[in-house]
């Protein structure tokens, strides 16, 4: 079951960042883990920022949530964790599916470039890998994070995000049908 996410659930969603991002560890740059993954602190200032979680419950339990931040035109999905003993069972998707459903606007991602699996599941999902200078200047406008994670993530579109933000961006057909064409 999808659920919005209350006040009452903060514990659990900060396990739940801090059990799942431990596939990060040893991935990402060094520099840009820490432990725990995300502190407290974090949790209730990305909150304070705006940003509200959805959690897909299994047994009465959460075990993944998924944040959306409204920033500016677009919906951001933040935070996006699976516990790492529910991975890889749909509930991520689940969430994914749930907030493209009922977002009111364009929505993009970001994530680490190093994590494959993250960018392959977004791609799965729809989501158009957004690189270069297109990336960091979505990075840079719609994101609150350091530089170096701005060298070191990259950007994901949905249809909509591609169609009115993403800068570069065309549609091209070929013989077979349409595809999609991001010029760098």
């Amino acid at each position: 079951m999808i659920r919005d996410c209350t006040d009452s659930d903060f514990e659990t969603i900060l396990s739940i960042i801090n059990d799942g991002a431990q596939a990060y560890r040893g991935v990402i740059p060094t520099d840009r883990w820490h432990d725990p993954y995300m502190p407290a602190g974090e949790l209730r200032h990305e909150i304070a920022a705006g940003v509200r979680f959805a959690g897909a419950e299994v047994g009465g339990s959460l075990v993944a949530v998924m944040g959306s931040q409204p920033v500016q035109d677009v919906i951001l999905i933040r935070h996006a964790y699976v516990r790492t003993d529910r991975q890889r069972r749909g509930e991520g998707g689940q969430l994914l599916q749930h907030l493209l459903k009922t977002a009111p606007r364009p929505l993009l991602i970001g994530t680490w470039k190093a994590a494959r699996w993250a960018v392959r599941f977004y791609e799965k999902h729809g989501f158009t890998l957004i690189e270069g200078d297109e990336k960091d200047r979505l990075l840079k406008t719609y994101w609150d994070i350091p530089a170096r994670q701005v060298e070191t993530s990259v950007v994901l579109a949905d249809r909509r995000a591609l169609d009115e933000i993403v800068v570069g961006y065309e549609k091209s057909s070929e013989e077979d049908g349409e595809i999609d064409i991001f010029k760098l």
